[in-house]
Formats: C-alpha cells, structure tokens, sequence
C-alpha cells in the first residue's frame, strides 16, 4: 500500500522538497565509523563529512553548555552555504533554572552562537518530564515573552499536562513552534502514533527519538551498537510522512531530526522517511567509506 502511494500518487515537487530538512539528532557518533563516515576519518572531520549527504543537524552538544567562539566558527566554515543547523538550549536554562531568572544565561547563550547565526534555523527549548504546568505556566509565560525575534524557537513539552488550548494560544501568540516529537515504546513500533499534534507557527519541528530503554542496560552499560538498523517503525514513518504532506502547504519549512533510538542508525531512518515523502537522499557507499592513502595524508597535511 505504501509503495502504491509513493508510485503513484505522491511526488513532491522542487519547491516543496526545499521546505522539508531532514538530519540527525547529533553527528559525533563512534558506532558510524565505517557505517557511515569513512573508519579512519578523524572525528575532527565528521561534520564536513556528515553534511555531504544531510542537509541539516540539531546540535546536542549545546544542551550541555555554550559552546566555545572557535567551535562554532569552524562549524560554520566546514559545512556548506546550504547546510543548515538546529542547536538545543542548555539544560542550564531549562532544568537548573526551570525557565526562571536566566535572562544573564540566556543572553550569553545567544552571544556564544551568534556566529552561526545564518545557518542556524531553530533553538529548541527541550522542558524536563517533570517540568509540570501547574509551576511552570508562569516561568514559561515570562520566558516566551523574552525571546529575541532574531532567531526562531520551538518547545518540546515532556509532560501531558501542557496540552491544553491556553498553551497553544500562548506559542501562537509568541511564534514559537510547539514540537512533534515520537518517543512511542519499542514493543508499539508497529502501531502509527495517534496523538493531538498542534501546529503553532509557519514551520513544523519533528523528533523522531524512539524508546530510551533501549539504550543504557540497568548498570548503565550501551545496549547496542548503533550502524545499522535494529527495529524497523514501518507505520510510524508512513504516518509521520502523511502528516508532514498534510501540513506542507501551511508552512515555510519542515524540520525533522532523527535518533539513532528511533529504528537504530539514524541516517538509515532519515534515508527511509525521505523516500516516503517523495525525493532520495543518497547515503555514501561502500567506496566513499573507504578513504584512499591520499587522502588520509592530506587531512593529515590539515590537522
């Protein structure tokens, strides 16, 4: 059925294929080395390389603090004109703070990644499970209010409770994308996710993160090596795609990154949603995994 549909009655065209950006969540993985990155290339290469072949990125790294002025410099140096980056707030803002009495945090943040600013599309404020709204409306009414209109933003809520039509009106109000996100357990893959997804502003933000049980054991060890695909979310993917096809003449873009947690490898994933929406997005082979002698001496030549 879902091949019928991507045959015959689903193709995008140009201009709707550059509304829609799909990438991972992160790019330093150990595990992609010689599944997706060449297995001699130096991790100090792994962006240039990662963005060849995907178009976006969300940035993990920033979760954990600002990064540093020369990081980001070279994160933009090494990526092309095209290529375009999503990067997280610091947990600082969202789960030390709760929102609340950062403006200082949140003004320095900003400062810290102003240089990636043409490339940077969204930061995304990812709340804590247990930021609830019975304490937290107040701190995120305040918050939204705060944010420069210079860069775009979307909220990942973690909690039931903030589906509610006050908090949506609050996000449409402020321009501030309300996240989809897929966390659905690994023993539902098989299921679609229904859930009321609301859309908030003139582009979607789409997380396809899969079960976190399946990533540490119970004394914190990886469960998996992450280069291939594990478990595959069939129906997710089909109904994420109708979605996505459903709301693409409403919106500027469509933003989706993907977890290695969600089916395994992410850039697998990412390849298959692709080819449901309509359009390829090439991988490297075997060959270009492979790095020559040459090659390895002239990024030897660079570091």
């Amino acid at each position: 059925m879902a091949q019928n549909r991507l045959s015959f009655s689903f193709h995008l065209n140009l201009t709707d294929q550059q509304k829609i950006r799909i990438g991972a969540c992160a790019w330093s993985f150990e595990d992609w080395c010689g599944a997706f990155y060449p297995a001699d290339l130096p991790d100090s290469h792994w962006l240039e390389f990662y963005a060849r072949y995907l178009p976006a990125v969300e940035v993990d790294s920033t979760f954990y603090g600002a990064p540093a002025e020369n990081t980001v410099r070279r994160w933009v140096e090494m990526t092309p004109a095209v290529f375009r980056f999503a990067c997280k707030l610091p947990r600082e803002i969202t789960d030390a703070c709760r929102l609340r009495d950062c403006s200082a945090e949140l003004n320095s943040f900003l400062r810290a990644i102003e240089p990636l600013a043409p490339k940077l599309q969204v930061i995304l404020i990812q709340l804590p499970p247990s930021f609830a709204p019975k304490e937290g409306k107040p701190a995120l009414r305040k918050f939204l209010a705060q944010l420069p209109r210079d860069f775009r933003f979307a909220v990942e809520f973690r909690h039931v409770g903030w589906h509610r039509p006050q908090i949506i009106r609050l996000l449409e109000k402020h321009r501030t994308c309300w996240v989809w996100a897929d966390t659905s357990p690994l023993n539902e893959r098989n299921l679609a996710p229904f859930e009321f997804l609301p859309r908030t502003t003139d582009f979607i933000y789409l997380r396809l993160l899969g079960d976190y049980a399946t990533k540490y054991s119970v004394d914190g060890g990886h469960l998996h090596r992450y280069e291939k695909l594990l478990w595959k979310r069939e129906a997710a993917l089909e109904s994420w795609s109708l979605k996505i096809e459903r709301h693409l003449s409403e919106v500027r873009n469509v933003w989706t990154f993907v977890s290695n947690h969600f089916e395994g490898f992410a850039p697998e994933t990412c390849q298959r949603l692709a080819q449901r929406l309509g359009f390829n997005l090439p991988l490297p082979s075997e060959t270009e995994r492979v790095l020559s002698d040459q090659e390895r001496s002239q990024l030897d030549l660079q570091l």
